[in-house]
């Protein structure tokens, strides 16, 4: 059996300091998190399995220089971290593994079992994808150059995850380290016994079109070679966090990580291979332009929100063909406008400091604490007014329709015409534009349009 680095997230790490990350009831998602880990690094050393602990004062890149500058191909790495959400009731614990790894994916179901058998009593939210987290990706899944996962042990900002922890703290670190035992000795099955690198060939397909040139998996993760690159017409030459693998005298590159690039990844598990699609059907340079067209059908929208909340269009069965219909009159870019409205409302869960009877999509009015949002007379003014409010931060054209927006007035017109210029402005997140964006990429794979 390998070795196993842990890492306590907190919030992202500053360097040469520690974030406290979410704070809750006296208590700290760093605080709560170094005890936790400090638990699991004693219980596995009385089991005689060796491991590494991260230090706690590294940022989120060099934790993981700290991990590739040690690693071996038969370690394993865990970030263990606890969420926060704005309602008190939303909890419970996820893994998440690096998207379109089968291999991972098992792993990740292995390491929540773990946890679950200890802690019955924490909720199951399963295990997803890094697509599916908040950023359309993690860094710690994507870039440590071993077999890594990510393990939300829980909401911090849940009285009852952050009593279970606090009081059953030793039963989190047992399931945890049951959990990554068993993982690590499934990515090493004969340990001692060193192998020379011999990964396993993988089809290519582009575009529908089958590749001459093969490509590999190496710990689960598709690689391709590097003259792809060009042959898709991209410009690595930037991008820092690419890693490349020299194997057999052949540049390789992880396929996911052309996500970031509008390429869309695929696994064909039948014929053995990595399928990437770099045909938009919208034009890349506007995608992110609030005023602008969008691309989706009213089924395809459904689809999307159906997939992320089944019982979403229940209550809301007509907000799909609202967001098209008022996004195009006011020449709003309706696939964005409906991307915020997911991020905004949770996929129409809500749960926060806006109820579904108001009618508001993108909490407006909304400023926490308890404090009353606004609230609208019907789902189609409610999806009006937020459109409305796009709007005004997007564009010095007046309205089409009559004002509903209770802050039209109160924008700056034209300020923020992209999505990341929303970032600090509709929301304090600095973030909050690299997650509707994320969003907006999954959307638009589920619909065929990447």
């Amino acid at each position: 059996m390998g070795r196993i680095f842990i890492s306590a997230a907190h919030g992202g790490k500053e360097a040469g300091g520690i974030d406290s990350g979410a704070i809750a009831a006296g208590t700290t998602e760093a605080k709560e998190m170094i005890l936790l880990r400090d638990l699991i690094v004693t219980e596995l050393r009385s089991r005689t399995v060796e491991v590494l602990a991260v230090p706690d004062d590294l940022s989120a890149a060099q934790t993981i220089t700290w991990i590739n500058s040690r690693a071996r191909s038969t370690d394993v790495t865990v970030e263990i971290h606890s969420d926060a959400a704005s309602s008190p009731n939303v909890r419970g614990a996820s893994v998440f593994y690096i998207a379109n790894n089968n291999i991972r994916k098992q792993n990740a179901e292995m390491l929540l079992m773990g946890l679950l058998r200890r802690v019955p009593q924490l909720p199951n939210r399963g295990v997803k994808p890094d697509t599916d987290s908040g950023l359309g990706s993690l860094m710690f899944c994507r870039q440590t150059a071993i077999a890594a996962l990510s393990l939300q042990v829980g909401f911090i900002s849940s009285p009852d995850d952050r009593t279970l922890l606090q009081t059953r703290r030793r039963d989190f670190a047992l399931g945890i380290v049951d959990g990554l035992i068993t993982w690590s000795r499934a990515i090493d099955p004969n340990p001692g016994t060193p192998v020379e690198p011999n990964y396993p060939q993988i089809n290519i397909n582009i575009n529908g079109q089958n590749y001459a040139e093969q490509g590999v998996l190496i710990n689960g993760n598709s690689y391709i070679p590097i003259d792809l690159v060009d042959r898709l017409g991209l410009d690595l030459s930037k991008s820092a966090n690419f890693r490349r693998i020299s194997y057999r005298s052949i540049v390789y590159i992880k396929a996911i990580e052309l996500r970031d690039f509008n390429i869309s990844v695929a696994w064909d598990g039948e014929n053995r291979a990595v399928k990437l699609r770099s045909i938009l059907t919208v034009f890349p340079a506007e995608s992110d332009k609030i005023i602008s067209r969008g691309n989706t059908s009213e089924i395809q929208l459904q689809i999307f929100l159906k997939n992320n909340n089944e019982n979403s269009i229940v209550q809301f069965p007509d907000v799909p063909k609202l967001y098209r219909e008022e996004a195009a009159l006011e020449g709003v870019n309706h696939d964005i406008a409906f991307c915020q409205m997911c991020l905004e409302t949770g996929f129409l869960r809500f749960g926060g400091d806006v109820k579904p009877q108001q009618n508001n999509f993108a909490g407006l009015g909304a400023i926490g604490g308890g404090a009353q949002a606004a609230s609208f007379s019907s789902a189609r003014i409610g999806v009006r007014a937020h459109i409305q409010h796009l709007k005004a931060y997007a564009s010095l054209e007046p309205l089409v329709q009559q004002e509903v927006d209770p802050r039209f007035r109160f924008v700056t017109r034209g300020i923020a015409p992209s999505v990341d210029q929303l970032s600090g402005r509709w929301s304090a997140d600095s973030d909050y534009g690299t997650k509707i964006k994320a969003l907006f990429k999954r959307l638009y794979e589920s619909a065929g349009l990447l």
